[in-house]
C-alpha cells in the first residue's frame, strides 16, 4: 500500500543532522586549509573517523529515501529529474575543486557516488531481504580485493584501489553502495513494521531541521562557497 501524501519529517531531520555535521567539519577544514588552525584532516583519526561517520549517515538516509520513493511509486521521470540535479551538482563540485585544489580535485566524491548509486539502488528496490546480504558483500569486498588496475582516475571510482588517490574527497562505489543498500533495506523494514518511527512529527523546536533536510542538495552545494567566502573575508579584515 502506498502513502503518496505522507510526510517523513523525522527522516528529513536525520538528514539535516548529517549535513549540519558535514558543514561544521568543512568549516574546520577550511580554517586549516587557510592556516588559521593546525589540523591534519588526512591522517588524524579524530577527523578521518568523523568523515566516515558523516558519509555513512548521509548515504544511509539517501538509501532510506529511495525506500520511501519506491513505496510511493514515484515515477522514473521524477527520479531522473532529481538525478539530473545531483549529477549536475557533482560536475560543479569537480569544477570548483579543480579551481581550488588543482591536482587534488574531486573526480568522484560524495555527489558523484550518489548519482551512480541512486541508479543501482533504485533498480534493485524489489530485491527485498537480499539487500542486506548485498550490502554486506559490498562493504566487505574492498577489504579482501584490491588491484593496481583500479588506482587510476578512470577506474578508482569502483573502489578496489590499493591506495587512496590524491583527491580532496573520495567516495567510491565499493564499499559505499553497501551503506545505501542497507539504508534501502532498513527503510523497507521500517515502513512495513515500524512506520511511526519516521512518520510521527518532530517536536516543534526541531521542525526547522526537517525543513533543512528537505533542501539537503541546495545546502550541500552552497555551504562551502559561503564558508570559504566568510573565512577569506575574515582574513582580509584582519590584515593591517
Amino acid at each position: 500500500m502506498s502513502h503518496p501524501h505522507e510526510r517523513f519529517d523525522r527522516l528529513d531531520a536525520l538528514r539535516a543532522v548529517a549535513i549540519v555535521w558535514m558543514a561544521i567539519f568543512h568549516f574546520c577544514f577550511d580554517l586549516s586549509h587557510f592556516r588559521l588552525t593546525q589540523q591534519n584532516f588526512y591522517t588524524d583519526p579524530f577527523w578521518t573517523q568523523q568523515r566516515t561517520a558523516i558519509v555513512t549517515l548521509f548515504l544511509f538516509c539517501a538509501g532510506f529515501g529511495q525506500a520511501v520513493a519506491s513505496e510511493q511509486r514515484q515515477p522514473w521521470s521524477r527520479f531522473w529529474r532529481r538525478w539530473a540535479q545531483v549529477a549536475g551538482c557533482a560536475v560543479l563540485v569537480s569544477l570548483g575543486s579543480w579551481l581550488m585544489f588543482r591536482q587534488r580535485y574531486i573526480s568522484f566524491g560524495v555527489l558523484h557516488a550518489i548519482a551512480v548509486m541512486l541508479i543501482v539502488v533504485r533498480a534493485s528496490a524489489a530485491w527485498g531481504r537480499w539487500l542486506w546480504a548485498l550490502g554486506a558483500i559490498a562493504i566487505a569486498l574492498p577489504l579482501f580485493v584490491q588491484h593496481p588496475f583500479f588506482d587510476t582516475r578512470a577506474t578508482n571510482w569502483i573502489g578496489l584501489v590499493t591506495r587512496k588517490p590524491p583527491t580532496e574527497d573520495f567516495v567510491p562505489l565499493l564499499p559505499w553502495v553497501g551503506v545505501m543498500w542497507w539504508g534501502m533495506a532498513a527503510g523497507q523494514w521500517v515502513l512495513a513494521h515500524r512506520r511511526e518511527w519516521v512518520t510521527r512529527p518532530v517536536p516543534r523546536m526541531l521542525r526547522p531541521t526537517a525543513v533543512l533536510g528537505r533542501w539537503s542538495l541546495s545546502f550541500y552545494i552552497l555551504h562551502q562557497p559561503v564558508l570559504i567566502g566568510l573565512v577569506m573575508a575574515f582574513m582580509a579584515l584582519r590584515r593591517p
